[in-house]
C-alpha cells in the first residue's frame, strides 16, 4: 500500500473516524485512500479556520480527537486562529498537513512555507513523515497524542511523496498516556485550608466543570462553606437542570476584581490564576487580590475526577444534592433585551441541546438566566480569537449524530470571520439554530476604547461599524443554502426558534439588536 492508504487504515484503528477537510493538490493520494477505504466520515470546510474549528467543536462534545485535512503552509495558516482556540479549549485534534513533495522543496515552489515552525505555534507534537513506511507509525504517535486527557493538537506534515509512495505499514494503536498522578501534599493542603479558612474559592476548569467533578467540587463546597466559579475562559461546561449553578469569573478587570475582592485562597481545580483578557492603564494584571494565596489542587493535564474524590474522601464530605434552580422561566416576549433573550433561550430549549456561544458582549450575562433550562452542554470561546462559534456548533453537531439541537448565540462581527460554516450545515443537514445577534458593529470594541482610556472619534468609529452597507443575514444565510428569517421581537425569536427545533436542518434567526 502506500502511505495515505496506511494512514487512512491507522486512523480508523486508532479510533479516528471523522476528518474536517479542505484539501488541495498535495493532498489527492489522500482523498483517493478515502474512497477506497471504507469508515471514516468526511466533512468539507470551505475555508480552513472553518475546518480547524468544527474539529474543536466535535472533540468537545465526542470528547474523542478527529482530523483536519490542511493544504501545505498557507491552509495551516488559515486554520490556525481557531487551532488557538482548540488549545485552549483543550480539545484534541489531529492535523494532517499534506506539504511539497521532499525533493521539490529545494525549488522553493510558491506554497513553499516554514510548514512546521508554523505548526509548533499551535501544536503540542509536530512530525514530518519523510517516508511511506514512516507515515503509518507517526499517525499513531499523532493519535496518541492527541487522547491525551487534556486534550492537544497534533500535526502531522505529510510530503506529497510519503503519501503516493509504496511502502506503507499500518500501525496498532498506542495507549493513550496517564494522566500524571495527583500530589497527596496538595490535596492534605487543599483540605487544611478549606477547615480552617474562611473566604476560600474554588476555581473550575476543563474536565472539573463536567458531570462527577461538578458533583464532587459541590460536596467539597457544602461541607466547608467555599465558593464555587468556574473560569471566563472555560470551553465546555454541563449546565441547565441537575447541574451546579455555576457562574463564571467576569470578562471585565473592574467586575472581576470585585468578584474576587474577598477571597484569602484560591484553590485551582485544572484551572490557571485569573487574570485580565488584556492590560488596561492603572489596572493590575491578576484579578485576585495581591494577599490571596493560591493553592494547586490538579494541574489542567491531570485528572479533576480523581483530585477531587481525594478531597472529598480527606474532607469526609457528605453527599449532597444539587440544588434545584426553581421552575423553568416563561419567555417573556416584548422588545429585545439581554435578559429577555435569555430567558427566552431557557423557555425554549430542547433536552439535552448544545449551546455554542459567540455573543460576545450581548449575551455575556446569560449565564445567571438559564440555570433552570433543560440539561445542555455550554461551548464557549477559549482562546478569545473570534470566529469559532459557527464553525464550533458545527463540529459539535456532526459529534452529537443529527440526534441534538445545537443552538449559536452569534455576534454579527464575529460570525463574519467563518460565515462558510452555515454552507457545511446545509451540506450536511445539521440540526443547527444560530442566533445571530446584529447590532451592526463590533460592539465588543467600543467598549474597550473605553477600557484602555482611549476616545473614539469619526475615523475610529468607522471601523468598528457594520453598516454602510448593512449586512443582510437572511440573504447571506440563503446563499449557503440555510433557511433564514428576521426577527424584531421577542416574540418573534421564539416563534422561529421553536419553528427551528422541530425542522432537521439548519436556520438562522437574524435578531435585530
Amino acid at each position: 500500500m502506500n502511505g495515505a492508504e496506511s494512514l487512512v487504515h491507522t486512523l480508523l484503528k486508532s479510533g479516528v473516524d471523522t476528518c474536517f477537510a479542505n484539501p488541495g493538490t498535495s493532498e489527492m493520494h489522500f482523498v483517493g485512500a478515502l474512497d477506497r477505504i471504507p469508515g471514516m466520515k468526511c466533512v468539507l470546510g470551505l475555508q480552513e479556520n472553518v475546518v480547524t474549528g468544527m474539529a474543536d467543536g466535535y472533540y468537545r462534545i465526542a470528547r474523542k480527537p478527529a482530523s483536519t485535512l490542511l493544504h501545505c503552509g498557507p491552509g495551516l495558516a488559515n486554520g490556525m486562529a481557531n487551532l488557538h482556540n482548540a488549545r485552549r479549549a483543550r480539545a484534541g485534534i489531529v492535523n494532517i498537513v499534506g506539504d511539497q513533495a521532499t525533493y521539490h522543496r529545494p525549488y522553493d515552489a510558491p506554497l513553499t512555507a516554514d510548514t512546521e515552525g508554523m505548526a509548533r505555534t499551535v501544536s503540542h507534537w509536530v512530525r514530518t513523515s519523510m517516508h511511506a513506511s514512516q507515515v503509518g507509525r507517526d499517525a499513531a504517535a499523532a493519535v496518541q497524542a492527541a487522547r491525551a486527557i487534556s486534550g492537544q493538537i497534533a500535526t502531522l506534515v505529510l510530503p506529497a511523496d510519503a503519501s503516493w509512495s509504496q511502502g506503507g505499514m499500518v500501525a496498532e494503536p498506542l495507549a493513550v498516556p496517564a494522566a500524571p498522578p495527583i500530589d497527596p501534599h496538595a490535596v492534605v493542603n487543599a483540605a487544611r485550608i478549606l477547615r480552617s479558612n474562611k473566604n476560600v474559592l474554588m476555581l473550575l476548569a476543563d474536565q472539573a466543570t463536567l458531570g462527577p467533578s461538578q458533583r464532587l467540587a459541590w460536596r467539597v463546597a457544602r461541607a466547608t462553606g467555599a465558593d464555587l466559579l468556574a473560569s471566563y475562559t472555560n470551553a465546555h461546561m454541563a449546565r441547565g437542570r441537575g447541574r451546579l449553578q455555576l457562574e463564571r469569573v467576569p470578562y471585565g478587570t473592574d467586575a472581576a476584581i470585585q468578584a474576587l475582592s474577598r477571597y484569602e485562597h484560591i484553590i485551582l481545580v485544572n484551572a490557571n490564576p485569573p487574570v485580565g483578557f488584556f492590560a488596561y492603564p492603572g489596572k493590575p494584571s491578576t484579578h485576585y487580590p495581591s494577599n490571596a494565596q493560591i493553592h494547586v489542587l490538579s494541574r489542567h493535564d491531570q485528572d479533576s475526577d480523581t483530585a477531587l474524590q481525594a478531597l472529598v474522601d480527606e474532607l469526609g464530605a457528605p453527599e449532597a444534592a444539587i440544588p434545584d434552580p426553581g421552575p423553568r422561566p416563561e419567555a417573556p416576549g416584548g422588545a429585545i433585551t439581554q435578559e429577555g433573550l435569555a430567558l427566552t433561550l431557557a423557555a425554549s430549549m430542547p433536552e439535552h441541546a448544545i449551546v455554542s456561544n459567540e455573543s460576545i458582549s450581548f449575551g455575556r450575562d446569560t449565564y445567571k438566566l438559564t440555570h433552570a433550562a433543560p440539561a445542555h452542554d455550554w461551548l464557549n470561546l477559549g482562546g478569545g480569537a473570534i470566529g469559532d462559534g459557527l464553525p464550533v456548533s458545527t463540529g459539535a453537531a456532526v459529534a452529537g449524530g443529527g440526534d441534538r439541537r445545537v443552538v449559536s448565540l452569534q455576534a454579527d462581527g464575529s460570525a463574519m470571520y467563518s460565515l462558510q460554516a452555515l454552507w457545511t450545515q446545509a451540506r450536511e443537514k445539521l440540526p443547527c439554530t444560530t442566533i445571530l445577534l446584529n447590532n451592526r458593529k463590533y460592539n465588543i470594541l467600543i467598549g474597550e476604547y473605553k477600557n484602555v482610556g482611549a476616545v473614539p472619534g469619526p475615523t475610529a468609529m468607522g471601523m468598528l461599524d457594520l453598516s454602510n452597507p448593512d449586512l443582510d443575514w437572511v440573504r447571506l444565510a440563503n446563499g449557503m443554502g440555510v433557511e433564514a428569517a428576521r426577527a424584531t421581537t421577542l416574540d418573534e425569536c421564539a416563534d422561529l426558534m421553536r419553528q427551528s427545533f422541530r425542522q432537521p436542518g439548519p436556520f438562522l434567526i437574524d435578531l435585530i439588536i
